[in-house]
């Protein structure tokens, strides 16, 4: 009886351990895998996730957790699991080198959307780009990035980055010829000293002189003021028709408010990096008739711009997806894309960074802004800008088209 009951055990034993491996053996839903493994591939988030600049940056980090879902969800690269990695940069460009030397170190980050700021971008592209992770930016505008200091003589500097958005050597020119042929003849600019504000300051300046403009003045203000009264002073004895102030919202805000304040009753007009609510809020209720240039059509206006944002919607993130939530969620799209290429027989992400690099150079597809692909620079195919006014207490698009 013994022997027969221990024979009965082990053979109950046997049973239940073929089950469990018949069960391990099996294909766990939407992994594609036929052995049961999923192997996980990140996509890091460089930007501002907190400060003056956070509802920028979390529309960025939300709408690419959004890419990421729905690449899941469909099991979009089968055996494989993608995974959010975000990191605070702060706006600040050490902040930001120290997340590009965090997500680097990370042997599953195999591709980053970022950065918000040009000025940010500069010290993060050789970190990321010394790794082999692929970056694709959804708001920086500086060309330099792309195509070097010499822009009369362009190369690219970092083969592993690419951007979504067009830059400020079209966008700048293009608000410069809107103001022109709007009648706006005599143009004040300002900018805050940092790459992307003095950057499309400059393009501005320099293409309105050659359309024949006046320039009556050309100012600095400090990133961190909160007062412009010495320079609206002196901008306003030059009784300019429109300032132009190359910043972020948290400054032209406060300076359009303080204009009106103080009888310089004439629209202050910005880059994308004002075309957000906030803009509005902290500028006030004499806002109504500034301006603001964003990179592409109005996504409300395409199909898949309308899907994008009822997807977002639908996600329920408490925070809106601003000025560049749709750029990132393309940017994430793109590195995915190029991700069933390099992890279609990758042994591990980091082993396909390379790979990537190289598959999201030919990525074409139609995405939440437009047509999504990259020229031998890295910089968007696409150069479609719109002129936004604030009407109403609302940035209304005014007129969206291509430079001339």
């Amino acid at each position: 009886m013994r022997n027969k009951k221990l024979l009965g055990g082990a053979a109950a034993l046997l049973s239940a351990s073929l089950l469990f491996t018949a069960c391990g053996s099996r294909t766990e839903p939407g992994t594609g895998s036929t052995d049961g493994a999923t192997k996980t591939a990140k996509i890091g988030v460089i930007a501002p996730l907190t400060g003056d600049l956070s509802v920028m940056g979390l529309g960025i980090k939300n709408s690419v957790d959004l890419a990421i879902k729905q690449a899941n969800d469909s099991n979009a690269i089968p055996g494989w699991k993608l995974e959010l990695a975000a990191e605070d940069d702060q706006a600040t460009a050490d902040v930001g080198a120290n997340a590009a030397t965090k997500l680097a170190a990370d042997d599953q980050v195999i591709g980053v959307v970022g950065t918000l700021n040009s000025g940010v971008a500069q010290p993060v592209q050789p970190i990321l780009n010394d790794a082999k992770i692929v970056m694709v930016s959804p708001a920086n505008t500086s060309p330099n990035l792309t195509q070097g200091a010499d822009l009369t003589k362009p190369s690219r500097t970092y083969a592993g980055y690419f951007r979504v958005c067009t830059t400020d050597a079209i966008q700048g020119p293009f608000a410069a010829q809107y103001l022109f042929e709007s009648g706006i003849k005599k143009l004040a600019v300002v900018h805050d000293k940092k790459p992307y504000g003095q950057g499309l300051a400059g393009a501005v300046a320099k293409k309105f002189t050659e359309l024949g403009g006046d320039v009556v003045a050309s100012e600095t203000v400090n990133k961190d003021d909160k007062d412009f009264s010495t320079v609206i002073d002196l901008v306003k004895a030059k009784s300019p028709q429109a300032v132009y102030f190359g910043t972020e919202f948290q400054l032209a805000g406060p300076m359009s408010k303080q204009m009106k304040d103080k009888g310089l009753n004439v629209p202050l007009m910005g880059g994308d990096g004002i075309y957000d609510a906030k803009f509005i809020s902290l500028a006030g209720a004499k806002s109504d008739g500034d301006l603001a240039t964003s990179v592409g059509a109005p996504i409300e206006s395409l199909a898949s711009g309308k899907s994008y944002v009822d997807a977002y919607k639908a996600a329920g993130y408490s925070d809106g997806y601003s000025a560049y939530g749709a750029y990132a969620y393309d940017a994430a799209n793109a590195i995915i894309a190029a991700l069933k290429t390099s992890l279609a027989s990758a042994t591990d992400a980091k082993s396909a960074r390379q790979a990537t690099i190289d598959a999201i150079a030919s990525v074409s597809f139609d995405g939440a802004t437009g047509k999504v692909g990259f020229d031998q620079y890295g910089d968007a195919i696409t150069k479609t800008l719109t002129v936004y006014v604030v009407e109403g207490g609302k940035w209304v698009p005014k007129q969206t088209g291509e430079l001339k």
